[in-house]
């Protein structure tokens, strides 16, 4: 009887360590996998930080973009939902380019044209220009005044980071775009408010008139 007794407490004795350590490796690698799943999480960027850098990547910039309504269809938001001579027609910075396109018959070929770069130059753009060569290209809408506003658009969606080096216009023209950042110059006239987007072009407001050579 006792020898039976001394047999099972051995038994036990000798099954309780195992018990532990079978528990104990149990933990640990569940710890571990836990740990290793932790670090796989924090490393890999979320879709929502993805998103955001998104947003910020393609934000107007510039002091310029200042003078644009903060709300309504003349705000960056509203203007994003219509096409390029329809947006422009809501913002008031752009008013005497939207005479000038409407005089030259080119809203309709801005609005349907697909994936465009436009350079807007500011009323105070226009305001700067001789008045006879203004009122020359105003006066000839079909022959001059297209060519200066045309010498403003480019084909594709220039984004800031493509934006500098040689472009051809739809004037048949190549203007010449420097710079980097935020900080860009088309010719003699300079980027005050940048990546402006439209339902179909993208947009960089200028503070001068880009004039074709003659």
């Amino acid at each position: 009887m006792n020898r039976t007794r001394r047999s099972a407490v051995a038994a036990i004795a000798l099954s309780f360590p195992l018990a532990l350590a079978a528990c104990g490796g149990n933990a640990e690698s569940s710890e571990t996998g836990s740990m290793a799943s932790s670090s796989s999480s924090s490393s890999a960027p979320s879709s929502s930080t993805t998103e955001a850098m998104g947003d910020m990547a393609a934000k107007p910039f510039g002091a310029g973009c200042a003078a644009v309504p903060a709300d309504g269809k003349g705000s960056f938001a509203g203007m994003a939902t219509d096409p390029v001579a329809t947006a422009a027609s809501n913002n008031p910075v752009l008013s005497t380019l939207v005479t000038a396109v409407g005089k030259a018959g080119l809203a309709d070929t801005l609005n349907t044209a697909k994936d465009i770069t436009v350079f807007a130059p500011t009323n105070d753009a226009f305001a700067a220009v001789p008045k006879a060569t203004l009122d020359g290209a105003m006066a000839d809408p079909k022959g001059l005044l297209t060519k200066v506003l045309t010498n403003h658009v480019v084909q594709g969606r220039l984004s800031p980071d493509q934006l500098a080096g040689d472009h051809k216009t739809l004037a048949g023209t190549t203007i010449t775009v420097e710079g980097s950042g935020e900080n860009f110059t088309v010719g003699k006239a300079k980027v005050v408010c940048g990546n402006v987007q439209t339902a179909n072009a993208t947009v960089y407001i200028i503070d001068g008139v880009l004039l074709p050579a003659q």
